[in-house]
């Protein structure tokens, strides 16, 4: 499989139930604690809905009709500025591997950037390794503590770009 074999697209009504999967499934396989982290986000079983909010967007990656990743942004909560949140990136392992993580940052961030974002901001934990080493290699910088406040306690890895 090739980069070619997978569309990115805006999320639909019906996706919820696919994408949810995959963001659970990909936190069971990656450790994450289900308290404190998206996987008891009531946003997770909506994506559709609370991405359809003035500046926010969610986009799917699709291979042969099935979803196999996604990620999204919305404006940062409880902070002032020009400042998004870029939030629940998961792929399944199909996906992995194959330079869509940098598309899909890539293309959230252009049009986070659209709707007047001057900054994007991310939390993640400590030992996704390949996460950090991505959006690394994307522009996002480590900051010392954390922004706003996404309520993912659990996250401890903060970083930040200029977009």
């Amino acid at each position: 499989m090739i980069p070619s074999d997978f569309i990115i697209r805006e999320i639909k009504p019906e996706d919820n139930k696919q994408i949810a999967t995959v963001i659970r499934n990909v936190l069971i396989e990656f450790g994450v604690p289900k308290v404190g982290t998206a996987y008891e986000d009531s946003a997770t079983d909506e994506m559709y809905e609370t991405y359809q909010e003035e500046n926010a967007g969610y986009y799917i990656i699709e291979h042969k009709n099935k979803i196999v990743g996604g990620a999204g942004f919305s404006k940062l909560d409880n902070f002032e500025g020009n400042v998004c949140e870029f939030q629940k990136m998961y792929f399944l392992p199909i996906a992995r591997g194959k330079g869509l993580g940098s598309k899909l940052i890539e293309f959230s961030l252009n049009e986070a950037k659209k709707q007047g974002f001057e900054h994007c901001y991310l939390e993640t934990m400590p030992y996704m390794d390949a996460a950090r080493a991505l959006y690394k290699k994307n522009g996002f910088v480590n900051l010392d503590k954390p922004m706003g406040d996404t309520g993912h306690f659990s996250c401890n890895v903060w970083m930040i770009k200029e977009l």
